[in-house]
């Protein structure tokens, strides 16, 4: 096995960060039915994935990275989008 490279361990946690973050927008327009901003933000997370897919599959071990960075883009983009229970949608047009 290969030594892991710190740069390339941060690198891929934050582009897996990232794709989650990107993925909880995506969600979040097609539930909106915002048609323009899922596309916007499908075709980014499709890059960001891109590179994370690219830079681990030299290293399994980086698969563990991929996860954590994963883990915690879903859970700062949930954080930042929290609404009260029965809220609308985030990105719902106003009543």
């Amino acid at each position: 096995m290969a030594a892991i490279d710190p740069l390339t361990a941060g690198a891929v946690f934050i582009a897996t960060a990232a794709t989650d973050a990107v993925y909880v927008m995506f969600t979040s327009a097609v539930i909106a039915r915002k048609r323009v901003p899922a596309a916007n933000w499908s075709a980014v997370w499709y890059l960001l994935s891109s590179y994370a897919v690219i830079s681990y599959t030299e290293n399994a071990f980086y698969v563990a990275f991929a996860a954590l960075g994963s883990w915690a883009g879903a859970y700062v983009s949930l954080t930042y989008l929290h609404r009260p229970r029965g809220g609308p949608p985030v990105g719902a047009a106003p009543e």
